[in-house]
């Protein structure tokens, strides 16, 4: 943590601040289709989410947030949509023990509803019921990925 005599020079010189919103990389499968579509829509929702980082060069960084939904009927995958949401961010006189945090936590969330609209979007584009996904709280996520690594370099030790 920053001790509180440099919070307030932290928080002058720190720069944080999106360069570019893009689509990395989409898709959308329907294998069931046409027949899918005579069920009775009861649909069962997977969501699975990554978040990756990599510094481009200086100050600039490439997030991916990938976002991956399975949606099935009965035993049936009614469509599977994936969207691999990118951000390139600038994190500039950010300490190095925060600039992973952002990474994981801030940047995912300004991205995350641009993937929930182009999911929403691309869903219902190949005919289905609109796709709400909820709001994912990044900040718990970051914090158990923490414990999870806390507790397995605990458990190799023994």
């Amino acid at each position: 943590m920053i001790d509180k005599s440099a919070s307030k020079e932290f928080l002058e010189e720190a720069q944080f601040s999106m360069q570019k919103v893009y689509v990395k990389d989409i898709s959308f499968e329907t294998p069931n289709s046409p027949l899918i579509f005579k069920d009775e829509w009861k649909p069962y929702v997977d969501m699975h989410i990554t978040n990756a980082a990599k510094k481009i060069e200086g100050h600039l960084y490439d997030v991916v947030l990938s976002v991956t939904v399975t949606v099935k009927v009965g035993k049936k995958v009614a469509y599977l949509a994936e969207i691999n949401q990118a951000g390139i961010y600038l994190l500039k006189n950010i300490p190095d023990e925060l600039i992973d945090r952002v990474l994981a936590t801030a940047c995912p969330n300004i991205l995350f509803p641009f993937a929930r609209e182009a999911l929403s979007n691309l869903v219902t584009r190949g005919g289905f019921p609109q796709l709400l996904l909820a709001p994912v709280n990044f900040d718990a996520l970051y914090e158990q990925q923490i414990q999870n690594r806390n507790a397995q370099q605990t458990s190799t030790k023994h």
